[in-house]
């Protein structure tokens, strides 16, 4: 297998563009499989970029360079590939496509000011790409279709351009259709013959060709002109009049640009057809920075800051994309600029704020950036600057994580973060020996920095070390990665924390008296239990008679009580909703003592959990399960074999139907996995703590 650290002979010049009208941002997105990294390393090959496409297969590609990726054979984070073509710079986003590594696609997302949905001729439209298409049409996000693989013996593309306008709506039409060994240009009315290889050459195409394309192109000509600002456009189109080509490429782009438009192109990537529209395409029809609207900005304090705009002589303002750490220069950081220029040397401010729930605290910290860098892969190419709109990467600057914002110390800002989802798998880690443990540790806070996919909790109760993850592929690149950075680890079952309470109301005597010289330890103590309702928490009541318990050692015997409740007793699971009466007891006038009533009060209750019955409380999730509505059978009855108790359903959008249920959280520890199997990934969900309830009895307990 070729080492893919080694690429940078293979590799151009870096180029700094210095007009963010000369930039193309493009976020590459489709299911795993569907050729997206093929396709980028196809384009770096054409365009000269690199000399020779890489292979997935062999572990060879540009923008696969993770050694997970290589193992697994399909993308596992972000890259970025940028290409000079017509004199722009594209920066081609390409993104993984399973479901687990959807923190890398929305960070894509963000980086992005177009999208080029990728899917295969033979392969249809799955639930997941619809599901990111309409969460593009939400913030209107320009985007494109690239039918791609038609040398695969299945390949159907004019099917596939069909299911796409079934799943995407009606904007969507093609600009080049299929023909033999090359496509024909619904626009120009010309042959683009990949018979040679590529570049293609450009021809007239046969004369029966063009009537069987003439519907195809009347629809293409409506759909553009239909978005254009001059509304005689279409008048004129109906009258018979001949559109210039100039005038339909210009509609073309305004249409695309509004988010209304979605031209298709046929690709295949290993015979080089389609390639040159695609950059072509993605040069006069995608947006420029320029077009794009910057996040909204904020002080670090929350006050309000005027908007952003890709101006390169504009206030500093960029986001970290992606955090990476490479094993020569360190931390590295994915940056896309929105504002001003930014050059080495400058000094920075690096804000973090909005993200302590994922275990990213609020920070904000001066740092001075030594060097810039275009990346391709893993290759970093120094360049001399960077403007509004491009993007670069930064290394060694040691408090940037994924989400932060990068703005100038005299004029610091905080960007609204992007819509990360909710890690859902846990995963228990524990180093495998002790000398194991700092450099888990050290490992474990850069992968945390790096992903806010991946949410890092110590629990004090289990004292287990758990990884909250996006599913099982995501787990093993994190684990893949914890060990790849020197830490061995080992997995083991995620314990749930249980809680215990008294069934039925129980007394209890302590006796704690000690003479061993000198003052001695004397304390007696007679308590009365009760079982509070569900909630009730801890209630301590003094009805102590007579002075039997001197005054300032009533509260020793709540204290130990307290104590022993939160470190559990029969089987170590802290006590909750019970009423603690103190009735009597005994003193002494010398040998009596706080921590003599302490340890009486703590003895006292052991007794009365000896004499009573303790019962178990296991946690219980809300649970909000969001499903195509031909799933809800399947999914119910699952909800139902899981001890759960479904509250109510309601219709969602898009044909799809919400599930509120109440399910022990035993049963969700794998629920991430399942339910995605259950619904071949359509389904969603969200948890959060209910409450605690009686563990029936026959059900095994976790441990």
């Amino acid at each position: 297998m070729a080492d893919k650290q080694n690429r940078s002979a293979d590799t151009g010049a870096a180029v700094a563009v210095s007009d963010p009208a000369k930039v193309r941002n493009v976020v590459l997105v489709g299911p795993s499989g569907s050729g997206k990294t093929t396709l980028t390393e196809a384009l770096l090959a054409a365009s000269g970029t690199v000399p020779r496409a890489g292979s997935v297969v062999e572990g060879t590609t540009v923008c696969d360079h993770d050694p997970a990726a290589v193992r697994q054979q399909r993308s596992v984070g972000l890259s970025v590939a940028p290409i000079l073509h017509a004199g722009h710079k594209i920066n081609l986003i390409d993104t993984p496509g399973y479901a687990d590594f959807v923190g890398e696609l929305r960070a894509g997302l963000r980086a992005a000011d177009a999208a080029l949905f990728v899917v295969c001729a033979a392969e249809g439209v799955d639930a997941a790409t619809v599901a990111v298409w309409e969460e593009c049409a939400a913030v209107g996000m320009p985007r494109a279709v690239v039918v791609s693989r038609l040398d695969h013996h299945r390949a159907d593309p004019l099917g596939e351009i069909s299911a796409c306008r079934a799943a995407f709506g009606d904007g969507v039409l093609p600009l080049y259709l299929p023909a033999g060994e090359g496509l024909v240009g619904l626009i120009t009315q010309r042959r683009y013959d990949y018979a040679g290889g590529y570049p293609p050459r450009v021809g007239e195409p046969d004369p029966g060709a063009l009537d069987g394309l003439a519907g195809a192109r009347n629809e293409l000509i409506e759909g553009i002109i239909a978005e254009s600002e001059d509304e005689t456009l279409m008048d004129r189109y109906l009258a018979g009049e001949e559109i210039a080509e100039e005038v339909l490429i210009a509609d073309l782009e305004t249409a695309v640009a509004r988010g209304s438009f979605h031209p298709v192109i046929p690709v295949s990537a290993t015979s080089g057809i389609g390639l040159a529209e695609v950059l072509d395409g993605i040069v006069r029809a995608f947006p420029s920075p320029l077009e794009h609207r910057p996040p909204g900005v904020t002080t670090p304090d929350g006050g309000p800051h005027e908007a952003l705009r890709a101006d390169p002589d504009g206030p500093l303002a960029a986001e970290v994309v992606r955090t990476a750490v490479d094993s020569y220069v360190g931390r590295v950081s994915l940056v896309r600029m929105f504002s001003g220029t930014l050059r080495p040397e400058n000094a920075v401010h690096v804000s973090g704020h909005g993200l302590a729930e994922r275990g990213h605290e609020d920070h904000d910290a001066d740092e001075r950036v030594a060097h810039l860098y275009s990346p391709l892969g893993p290759n970093l190419r120094e360049v001399p600057y960077c403007v509004a709109g491009d993007l670069c990467a930064l290394t060694k600057v040691g408090t940037a994580e994924t989400g932060d914002t990068v703005s100038s110390p005299e004029d610091p800002l905080v960007m609204k973060p992007w819509r990360m989802p909710e890690p859902l798998l846990p995963v228990a880690v524990v180093a495998k020996t002790r000398s194991d443990e700092d450099t888990l540790a050290r490992n474990l806070s850069r992968l945390v920095a790096g992903d806010p996919t991946l949410r890092l909790e110590r629990n004090a109760e289990t004292g287990q070390l758990v990884l909250w993850c996006m599913g099982e592929a995501h787990a093993d690149v994190v684990l893949s990665r914890l060990r790849a950075g020197g830490a061995e680890v080992e997995t083991e079952p995620v314990r749930i924390s249980l809680r215990a309470t008294f069934a039925k109301a129980a007394s209890g005597h302590g006796r704690h008296v000690k003479q061993s010289g000198g003052h001695g330890q004397f304390a007696v103590c007679d308590i009365e239990v009760q079982p509070l309702p569900r909630g009730g928490g801890f209630e301590f009541v003094d009805k102590v008679v007579g002075g039997s318990v001197p005054h300032q050692f009533i509260p020793s015997v709540e204290k130990g009580v307290r104590a022993q409740l939160a470190r559990g007793l029969q089987d170590g699971h802290p006590v909750v909703d019970v009423r603690v009466t103190l009735v009597d007891g005994k003193a002494h006038s010398v040998d009596s003592s706080d921590a003599a009533f302490q340890t009486a009060g703590a003895l006292a209750l052991r007794e009365a959990a000896a004499a009573g019955r303790i019962t178990l409380l296991e946690p219980l999730d809300e649970v909000e399960v969001t499903l195509p509505d031909d799933h809800l059978g399947t999914v119910l009855g699952d909800l139902s074999a899981r001890r759960g108790r479904v509250l109510g359903t309601e219709s969602a959008e898009g044909g799809r139907t919400r599930v509120h249920a109440e399910i022990p959280a035993a049963e969700l520890l794998r629920y991430a996995v399942d339910l995605r199997s259950l619904t071949s990934g359509t389904a969603t969900f969200s948890r959060r703590h209910a409450r605690f309830e009686p563990m029936p009895e026959g059900v095994a307990v976790p441990t």
